[in-house]
């Protein structure tokens, strides 16, 4: 069974390609004959054009011979590139699949697209053969532009750490990520110096890399980083992720908006307490924990607390760092639930089924 697989370049720093790279770990690639096709990078506006046009011609090169096509879809000009490639895949008479993975589509559908881009999108979505969201939240949402019967629900999932996690001592928080306000770095940089008046071992640890126009974020950072309550050591590798994980207690993420992120995820199976915010398919992850509250919910695997609230982002943060147990509780709970739900080799027999059912229809 031959798939080409489109989406970010597996270089890039975020959240599909950490998707695609998780994929290939678990041996994928050994289950299918899998050509990946990078279509955009990190860089200038240059090395992206460049990137796009080898990415075209890549794939009218081996799209003949394929079975299938598997978009990896965001908003934006993710949506926009993919539908080319789509339309090209449909005139080959090929299967397809659109695996959604933005955490704004619909801020970008309703907002950001006349009435005339909407009709198109719409058109064009509804041609995929399989439409894959990542939670419940996004079917529901994706139901009223797409035949529901053609979406399925397929949750990220990641590699679960062999051993648990033991000390939750430590005072340190990490943030992963994007820097930018809509992933909530305001707000967090907002709450960091009322917390460290309290708490004067807490230190942040801000991984990722600002994007354009945060010179005002990067400032505030700058000015915390020199009282020596933040650190910002930029984008942070698998190895060094790590090593945070096993040196901190507490992952926090407190987003606007989101799909599913790979790195609560990943916070989740290390066994770090999360903090977060109820948007988009976080609820879903952790189990729809009462988000207001601590303990939170039944199974207890994370913190949530409304977006854009630094107020409660403040007090979730201070109620963690004075109780350890509570942290290794919901520590524990959240590696346990992504062994049972989010584990990555589940998650490749399910994909693999999908090719195979797809490909039973031609």
């Amino acid at each position: 069974m031959k798939v080409v697989m489109l989406g970010a370049d597996r270089s890039v720093k975020g959240g599909v390609s950490a998707v695609v790279n998780n994929l290939y770990e678990a041996g994928l690639d050994q289950r299918i004959d899998l050509t990946y096709i990078g279509t955009m990078v990190d860089g200038s506006t240059a090395a992206k054009l460049l990137k796009g046009v080898q990415a075209l011609l890549q794939f009218v090169t081996v799209l003949p011979k394929a079975d299938i096509v598997h978009l990896n879809m965001a908003a934006d000009a993710s949506c926009y590139r993919k539908l080319i490639f789509m339309q090209i895949a449909l005139w080959f008479h090929k299967k397809v699949v659109i695996h959604e993975h933005g955490g704004d589509f619909q801020g970008f559908y309703y907002k950001r697209c006349s009435a005339k881009r909407q009709a198109y999108i719409k058109k064009m979505l509804n041609r995929a053969d399989l439409f894959l969201v990542l939670t419940d939240v996004w079917k529901d949402f994706f139901a009223d532009m797409v035949d529901r019967d053609k979406i399925h629900v397929l949750q990220n999932a990641v590699p679960v750490p062999k051993m648990p996690k033991t000390d939750y001592s430590s005072h340190t928080a990490v943030f992963l990520g994007r820097l930018c306000p809509e992933k909530g770095v305001d707000e967090l940089l907002d709450c960091v110096e009322a917390v460290w008046k309290k708490h004067p071992d807490f230190h942040l640890v801000l991984g990722g890399f600002w994007e354009n126009g945060t010179e005002e974020l990067q400032k505030k950072a700058k000015k915390l980083e020199a009282q020596g309550i933040v650190e910002c050591p930029g984008w942070v590798s698998a190895k060094q992720r790590t090593e945070l994980f096993e040196q901190s207690s507490i992952f926090v993420l407190p987003t606007w908006f989101e799909g599913q992120p790979v790195s609560l995820l990943e916070a989740m199976a290390a066994g770090m307490c999360s903090l977060t915010t109820a948007v988009g398919g976080i609820p879903q992850t952790l189990g729809e924990p009462e988000w207001n509250s601590l303990p939170t919910g039944k199974d207890g695997c994370g913190v949530m607390v409304e977006a854009k609230n630094s107020r409660m982002l403040t007090e979730a943060l201070e109620e963690l760092l004075l109780d350890e147990n509570l942290r290794r509780e919901i520590g524990t709970k959240a590696r346990m639930r992504v062994q049972e739900y989010y584990a990555i080799d589940n998650y490749v027999n399910q994909l693999v089924s999908y090719y195979e059912k797809l490909r039973k229809e031609d």
